[in-house]
């Protein structure tokens, strides 16, 4: 009895504020997504890094022919002298793990097998491919010291060092994931409001209905509890919205940058994280009751 009674005060709630209840439903479903692709994103971020960190290398390109860079004006080709002696400074100094030799040859059939720019691949030849020694460190962190060491080594061109490319890839995600985090919050913030509004609203229109559970003796949480069911049900119905959502962007967004990405996203960190968002959904909204209740309702 006591449940059917329970069960009949959160209808007539969710029926009489259903204008309410469909915002903080549609809030809490934006807000969940939103944060929910903050964590995405976020581990996205974390594994990409954490596979690339072992991989950072530099690549100290030497002098060709007709090289522009500054470093090679009014000289040839890096002589063979030159290659020798810059590739025993570089396998001396301490945080180099191993260094690999990529002539032009090789150089050229790497560039076919990542370019795909064919008017690029039809007027470049072998001849136009820099010499390049390919150095792989011990330690990633490492790599400006590395850098700052051959710079200006004679036969060298120029150094690209991967680290700071790959930091500024994930200096942009981490924007990203930081702009959505940001309005995940303020979304959660307006659910909260939306909900306390909403709890308030039908506490006000249901006081006869308390007053007189009061009178016969009603407890203050058989009294709360269906207004905090309220609560409950918009924040589930929120978060199968939000898990909809998170799963839609996983399969138009993630699934469609997979093939750029070594690490890509697993569908078992997706499903960490929709369970991880309709938790905090359910919780936001039984604690946003709550708290509503007792400054408002008076048991």
């Amino acid at each position: 009895m006591r449940a059917a009674f329970i069960f009949s005060e959160v209808w007539i709630g969710l029926r009489r504020n259903i204008t309410m209840t469909i915002a903080v439903i549609v809030t809490v479903a934006v807000g969940m997504a939103l944060l929910g692709v903050a964590l995405m994103i976020n581990s996205q971020v974390m594994s990409l890094t954490g596979y690339w960190a072992n991989k950072v290398e530099i690549s100290v390109y030497l002098c060709s022919k007709n090289s522009s860079f500054p470093a090679c004006r009014n000289r040839g080709a890096a002589t063979e002298e030159e290659k020798a002696r810059l590739k025993q400074t570089i396998e001396s100094l301490p945080d180099v793990e191993r260094v690999e030799f990529e002539d032009q040859t090789q150089a050229y059939k790497n560039f076919q097998a990542t370019e795909t720019n064919r008017l690029l691949l039809s007027i470049t030849s072998v001849e136009d491919m820099p010499e390049s020694f390919r150095v792989k460190l011990k330690d990633p962190e490492k790599a400006n010291a590395v850098q700052e060491a051959l710079t200006g080594q004679p036969g060298v061109s120029n150094i690209v060092n991967q680290r700071e490319l790959l930091q500024s890839l994930f200096g942009f995600m981490g924007k990203l994931r930081n702009m959505a985090l940001g309005v995940a919050i303020l979304m959660l913030i307006a659910a909260t409001l939306l909900i306390g509004n909403t709890v308030r609203l039908s506490a006000y229109n249901r006081r006869r209905e308390t007053a007189i559970m009061r009178l016969v003796g009603a407890s203050n949480l058989y009294i709360q509890l269906p207004f905090v069911m309220e609560g409950l049900i918009a924040g589930l119905i929120g978060g199968v919205l939000a898990a909809v959502l998170l799963i839609i962007t996983k399969i138009l967004i993630f699934e469609g940058i997979q093939m750029y990405m070594a690490a890509p996203l697993s569908w078992n960190t997706v499903a960490v994280i929709i369970f991880v968002t309709m938790a905090v959904g359910v919780v936001i909204c039984v604690l946003a009751s709550f708290i509503t209740l007792r400054r408002y309702l008076r048991v």
